[in-house]
C-alpha cells in the first residue's frame, strides 16, 4: 500500500495552483521565484497543520475549490476569508480541521479578498523543478494549474498539529496604501508625472493576475521618448508601460523588460496588493531611499 494520500480534484475553481516559498536565485536564468502570493497567509497555513513553512499548499483564486482525500487528513485554509464546509457541513476557516477517509472539503468563494490557501499536513507532494513545487503561469514551470478530476498525492505528516480554535489573522484590505521607493527610471517621468503618482486615486484592474496588478486611473506623463534595452526587473517594480497606467509586478514577473521602472514597492506589502480585488482603491506614496531603509 502507497504511504501516500491522494486528494481528487472535485471542482477546481478559476484558478487554483500548487504554491510554496519559490524558487529563488533563478532570474538569472530568465526564472521568476514565483511562489504563494499571500506568503504569510500560506506560512499560517502551514504552521496550522504542523508543517515545515516551506511546504507545498493549494492557492486558490476568488472562487475557491473542492477536493477528497483517500485517507484520514488535517487541513486549514487561511488567506481570503471563505466558507469551508466538510461533507457538506460547516468547518472553521483559519483552523486545523480532521477529515476523515473520503471526505470532500469544500474551500468557498472569497467573501472578501481574492486568494485563499488551503494547506495539508504532510504538504502537496508535487514534483520539485529547481528546487520549488511553486506552478508559475508565466514560464509554465512547476505543476499545472489544477483541473477537474486531477490527483494529487500528499506526503507523510512531519509535525506536530497546534491545539488552538482559530489563528488571528488580519483581513484582506480595503485599500491599498503602497510606500514606493523611486527609482531606477523615475528620471524618465515629469515632475507632473510624480507629483499625479503620489496624489491621484488609482484602482485594481480586473485584468490583474499572478504576473502583475495593473491599475485603472490616470497616465503617467513621460520625459523622454523611446525604450530602454531590455534590464533586469525586480519582484514588486512598478512599472509604466505605453499606456501610462502602472503595473506592480508580481511573484511570477519576468525577469526582463524593457519599459520604465518608476519605483520599486517594498516585498512586505506585496501580500496586501495580491489579495486586493478589482476596484480597490489604490496610492502610492512615493519615497525615497533613506526613507524606505527600516520599512
Amino acid at each position: 500500500m502507497s504511504e501516500f494520500t491522494t486528494l481528487e480534484v472535485v471542482r477546481a475553481g478559476a484558478l487554483t495552483t500548487v504554491q510554496d516559498l519559490g524558487r529563488a536565485g533563478h532570474a538569472h536564468l530568465g526564472v521568476p521565484r514565483s511562489g504563494a502570493l499571500d506568503e504569510p497567509a500560506h506560512r499560517l497555513a502551514n504552521r496550522l497543520v504542523g508543517n515545515p513553512e516551506q511546504a507545498a499548499t493549494l492557492e486558490t483564486t476568488l472562487t475557491g475549490c473542492a477536493v477528497r482525500v483517500d485517507r484520514p487528513a488535517t487541513v486549514a485554509v487561511t488567506g481570503a476569508p471563505c466558507p469551508v464546509r466538510v461533507g457538506g457541513r460547516p468547518a472553521p476557516w483559519g483552523a486545523p480541521i480532521r477529515l476523515p477517509a473520503g471526505a470532500r472539503v469544500d474551500v468557498g468563494a472569497a467573501a472578501h479578498g481574492v486568494r485563499s490557501y488551503l494547506a495539508f499536513a504532510g504538504g502537496v507532494d508535487a514534483a520539485p523543478v529547481l528546487g520549488s513545487r511553486a506552478t508559475d503561469v508565466l514560464s509554465g514551470l512547476g505543476p499545472d494549474p489544477l483541473t477537474d478530476g486531477a490527483v494529487l498525492r500528499i506526503g507523510p505528516p512531519t509535525g506536530a498539529v497546534p491545539h488552538l480554535d482559530a489563528a488571528p489573522a488580519p483581513g484582506p484590505a480595503r485599500e491599498l496604501a503602497l510606500p514606493l521607493l523611486l527609482g531606477p527610471r523615475d528620471g524618465w517621468f515629469t515632475a507632473r508625472a510624480l507629483r499625479t503618482l503620489g496624489r491621484a486615486a488609482y484602482a485594481v484592474s480586473p485584468a490583474s493576475n499572478r504576473i502583475g496588478l495593473r491599475t485603472e486611473g490616470p497616465a503617467l506623463e513621460r520625459a523622454r521618448e523611446g525604450e530602454l534595452p531590455s534590464e533586469g526587473m525586480a519582484l514588486g517594480a512598478l512599472q509604466v508601460p505605453p499606456d501610462g497606467r502602472p503595473v506592480l509586478f508580481l511573484h511570477d514577473h519576468p525577469t526582463t523588460g524593457g519599459y520604465p521602472v518608476i519605483g520599486v514597492v517594498p516585498e512586505r506589502w506585496l501580500a496586501a496588493a495580491a489579495q486586493a480585488v478589482p476596484g480597490t482603491p489604490v496610492r502610492f506614496v512615493p519615497r525615497r531611499a533613506r526613507s524606505v531603509a527600516h520599512g
